[in-house]
Parts: C-alpha cells; structure tokens; sequence
C-alpha cells in the first residue's frame, strides 16, 4: 500500500539515508560545562531522524530513557550516577537477603520485601561508601577495560559533587534534577548493617543479550494471575525468581555479535555470577550465555523490588536483553530499564488496561486509515487486533532483527523525550520538526505492519487465526526504515484524530 505523503516529509523517506549521529557530531553537542546545546533539540531531531551509531548508544540511551535531563550539566550528571549506583546496590543486597533467606519463615521474608516496597523509588537513599568500594572491587577490572570517557557519558562519580546533593524525580512525563539541603539524607538509613555478606558478584554482573521465549506465543503468558501485586508477599518474589530464572537461561546468543567484548567471559566469572543469583540448569549453555542469563536474573529481581506492583512478568526479559547488551554495567542498564518500563510496564497490569488501550488505538489507526481493510477484520471477529497483542507487549522484539529493534527503539525513545522535554507543543515547534513526537510511535509502526499487509489479509485470509500466522511470521521480513517511515506518514496524517 502507497501511502500519499502531502506536504509534510517523514525524516526517514529519503532514499538515500542520512548516517547515523556518530560519536564526533554527539561530542560537539556539549557545551564547556558538559549541557547540550539547545536543550538537547538538535539532539533528539538526529536520532529521529537517522538513529545512533552503535558504538555510542552506552552515552546516548541514558538521556533517551530519562535517567539524565536533557538539560543537564556533567557534574550533575556525576552526582546522579552515584546515586542511581548505590540505589541499585541497596536493591541487590535486598534481593540476596531474599535468596539467603528463602528457607526461613514467610514472615522474615515479608519482612525484607515490605521494607522494599515502603521504599519511594523516587528518593535515592545513601549507602555506606566502603561498602560500595568492596561490593564493585570484583567488577572494576572487567568493566573499566571496556569503558571509554566521552562527554555526557555515565562518568565517573567525582568527589567534590556529593550524590546527597541531587534527588532524581521519576514522574511520568519528565526527567528533572531538584536540589535539596545535602543533610536531608542524614536522617536515612542504609543496608550496610546487614548481617549477611553479600558476594561482590551479586551487586554487580556485567554481560549482555537478547532473549527468546517461545516464539510460538502470540499472548505473552505472565504470572500476573498467581499473585496480588498491591501487596506483594514472599510467595509473589519466589514466583517471580522462578519464572525469571527459566526465561533467562532460554536466552539466545544473538548479542553476541554485537558485544564481542562481554561475550568474552570466562567460564569461572559466568559460574560464579550464576552461582550468586541462584540461576541452576545452565549446563547446556556456552559460558558468555550463562553470563548474560545471570545478568538479566539480577536486573529483573532488582526490579521486581523496585516495581512490586507489575513484579515480573514473562515477556520483561526481552526488553531487558538489548539494553543489556549495550549496557556493560548492570545499574547503568538497570536505570535504563527503569525508564524503558516507565510506559512499558501497563503492558503487563494484572487488569491488562493498559494493553487494551494500546490495541485499542491500533484498531482506530487502521479503521482511519484504510476503512474497508477494517471491515474486513470486523467480520473475521479481529477488529479488537488482539493478533497484534505480542508486538505491543514485547514492541516488535520478536519480529525484527536485534539491529532493527535497536533502531525502532531508539527513535520511539527519542520521540517520548521530545515529550517529556516539552519540545514540539507549538505549531511553530511542530513545523521545524516536520511531524509532531508522539508517546505512541510504536503504536503507529504496528498499525503500519498490518496496513502493509492489506491485500494479503483481505484476498487470502479468512480467519484471526491465519492473520495471527502471519504475524508471527514476520520475523525477518520488515524493513525496520520502511516502517517507519509508514508510522511517521500516519502519526503526521492521524495523529489529531486518534488523540
């Protein structure tokens, strides 16, 4: 299907692809004080535009998720990489108390998950800096062989900017830095007094991957139905632990073209990292996969904690993988992962509302945009487009190459900050950036996957079970470019309508 385009341009149609934002145009983006030029507006028009080089995406992705302020200076940006850190490693020393205690009685177990879920996530505590120095000594070398310095990086904390400085605010739809009094921290506590020595491994796993489940589900199974998410118990994590454990050793080895130097490891570090998040049957695996398992056991529990109310869900390891893959430090992937889920994490509710709406948009899309492929659907009983339910949840993981996801995301994420940074809500705005940043890109590109395939549906197929075929088949098949550039066309011509 030809979609007619008008007057406004998508930033991918040009034939001839314009190169993605390599390393010496993100460099010159920084000011001296290390703040991008023009509130990060440029910045964000040229991964719409043309997405990143890969050997960047580790600088780039934390502005993109919102774990930096787009308007953000270095040493702001130190302070808040320390803190994020120590977050974290409160995080995994709760989940070894879990693991360590999972013989004991429920209660004690409750106990260590309640403390975690009283927790605001939006405040980052303190933690005794000598043990953070012991719990990353083991990592240090591995991950410093492979970490470049580069301006707006994650960079290394400095000392005279204190991370009590600095509270991060994890609202919905901004990434801010307030300044607070640095002796509000003197009233919080940290796990440091904890009476159980955490191996140095647990804290800190570094690896990187790409996971496969089933690739014969089209509904992602989840152990929502098992659990009460507004008040997790003992029960719920060891769910959680269970499953997360089964779908990370049943990653595949894909990442490994793209992270050579995490792939690797040694089978003495991957065993002992297993060893540390509990992760058994892997003796089928090659030591970089056992690696990158552990890796995802460790992010996926910390988060499991951080998130109680979503917890885990099967489907969450395949948007980890990639950011894993890119991410060598685990509570730099981590904080990514958090500002992945922050729209991704309604996919996996228990009341399934917020998948519902999504679809529900998917279906407006294409009744707007091509009425007699709807009506088509409407008599296969598949108007509600719950074939397309995968794509959303996993957001075409399975269906594009693991390049292709890196770029579809990339340019999703940088609509979603153009948002969160308030560019793009005038009419001025929107004509210099040629089509309006939608929270919905993604949305747009599933829609586009079915319009593309109109005359096939409609000649050919005469159930939702044949449609949900072919979707399943598509793997390999996009063109992640050509797609959105069909998106883009939709978001310019629709966007008004669907809103």
């Amino acid at each position: 299907m030809q979609f007619f385009r008008g007057s406004l341009r998508s930033p991918w149609s040009r034939r001839k692809r314009k190169h993605a934002l390599t390393r010496q145009q993100w460099n010159n983006l920084f000011m001296p004080d290390g703040k991008l030029r023009d509130g990060g507006v440029k910045f964000l028009k040229k991964v719409r535009r043309a997405g990143i080089d890969p050997s960047i995406r580790a600088e780039v992705w934390p502005f993109l998720l919102g774990v930096y302020d787009l308007k953000s200076s270095k040493v702001e940006r130190n302070a808040i990489r320390g803190q994020k850190r120590k977050e974290y490693e409160k995080l995994r020393r709760r989940c070894w108390r879990l693991l360590n205690h999972c013989n004991d009685d429920d209660i004690e177990l409750n106990e260590i998950i309640e403390t975690s879920y009283s927790d605001s996530p939006s405040f980052i505590q303190r933690c005794d800096s000598t043990c953070s120095e012991e719990v990353f000594s083991a990592r240090e070398s591995f991950s410093d062989e492979q970490r470049s310095p580069c301006n707006g990086t994650m960079e290394q904390v400095h000392e005279e900017t204190p991370a009590s400085s600095l509270v991060i605010m994890e609202g919905d739809d901004k990434s801010g830095i307030t300044r607070v009094d640095a002796s509000a921290d003197d009233t919080d506590s940290s796990d440091s007094e904890s009476t159980d020595e955490e191996p140095a491994s647990i804290l800190m796993l570094s690896s990187t991957g790409c996971s496969e489940a089933d690739p014969k589900l089209s509904k992602i199974d989840s152990v929502m139905g098992e659990t009460n998410r507004s008040d997790p118990k003992a029960e719920d994590f060891a769910t959680w632990q269970r499953i997360m454990r089964l779908d990370a050793v049943r990653a595949n080895a894909e990442w490994v073209y793209y992270s050579s130097a995490q792939a690797g490891v040694s089978e003495d570090e991957a065993f002992k990292f297993a060893n540390a998040v509990g992760l058994k049957d892997f003796d089928h695996l090659e030591p970089c996969q056992v690696y990158h398992a552990s890796r995802l056991v460790a992010v996926l529990e910390a988060y499991a904690l951080y998130d109680p109310e979503i917890g885990y869900c099967q489907g969450m390891s395949d948007l980890l993988s990639p950011i894993l893959a890119v991410m060598e430090d685990d509570h730099e992937a981590f904080w990514c992962f958090v500002g992945c889920m922050k729209k991704a994490r309604h996919n996996f509710r228990l009341d399934e509302v917020g998948i519902k709406r999504q679809l529900n948009i998917v279906s407006k899309i294409i009744k707007s945009k091509d009425s007699h492929l709807y009506r088509h659907l409407e008599k296969l009983q598949a108007e509600d487009c719950f074939f397309m339910y995968r794509m959303v949840v996993v957001m075409f993981r399975r269906e594009l190459t693991f390049e292709q996801t890196l770029c579809l995301w990339e340019v999703m994420w940088a609509d979603q900050a153009a948002i969160r940074a308030r560019i793009g809500n005038s009419v001025w705005a929107r004509i210099r950036l040629r089509a309006p940043p939608t929270d919905d890109l993604l949305l747009y590109a599933i829609a586009a996957s079915v319009l593309q395939r109109r005359k096939l549906i409609i000649e050919k197929y005469s159930s939702m079970d044949e449609i949900l075929r072919e979707c399943n088949s598509m793997a390999g098949q996009l063109d992640v470019w050509k797609l959105l550039d069909d998106a883009h066309h939709l978001v310019v011509t629709l966007h008004d309508k669907i809103e």
